[in-house]
């Protein structure tokens, strides 16, 4: 039996179900229309495509939560299958496709422990660590006193991402990123 919620009860992060289709709630606004009554006006994320698409419920409605169950799991690797990755608690290899992963692909490496969401009996997304260690695997050296730029050059990480790094930044050394914004933070020692 469906989980229902309702239009008054959603925040961000809340995922529903509608049309058949899976759901973030990324913002909401409740609005007052005339006689018509309120209105809790959304933007929702589309878990599958990433789409967002703005929608509009009657204050009250009832709505379909989606419940999602989270699994511990350990990045191993990536191949023409997709990522694959170890469940944590039942030791079963679970593989996604490049879709469900996402832009947390440039931020994975070997044994890194993330979150899965399954949806049913189907494995959907996964959630990642706010921070994680990278390695710097190319970068320009920094020239003192150049700070035209603004004090940063392009760095290649060990996954592949290009990201701006300060001046002082070498080869092979280790920085800590930010996920939600694919920032450099901090040098690690």
């Amino acid at each position: 039996m469906p989980d229902y919620i309702s239009s008054n009860d959603l925040r961000v992060g809340t995922c529903i179900e509608l049309e058949g289709n899976l759901y973030v709630v990324t913002s909401f606004q409740h609005t007052k229309v005339g006689k018509w009554g309120a209105l809790v006006k959304t933007k929702l994320k589309d878990i599958n495509t990433g789409l967002i698409v703005e929608n509009s419920f009657r204050a009250g409605e009832k709505i379909v939560r989606a419940v999602l169950e989270e699994r511990k799991a350990q990045y191993m690797y990536q191949d023409a299958q997709g990522y694959h990755f170890l469940d944590l608690e039942t030791y079963e290899e679970i593989v996604l496709s490049e879709d469900s992963v996402g832009e947390s692909k440039n931020f994975l490496t070997e044994n890194l422990e993330v979150e899965i969401l399954k949806y049913g009996d189907r494995f959907i997304a996964i959630n990642i660590p706010l921070f994680v260690e990278l390695e710097v695997v190319d970068t320009p050296p920094g020239l003192r006193g150049d700070t035209a730029s603004g004090g940063s050059k392009p760095a290649t990480l060990e996954t592949g991402l290009v990201i701006q790094v300060p001046l002082f930044v070498t080869k092979g050394d280790k920085v800590k990123i930010d996920t939600r914004e694919g920032k450099y933070l901090e040098r690690v020692q």
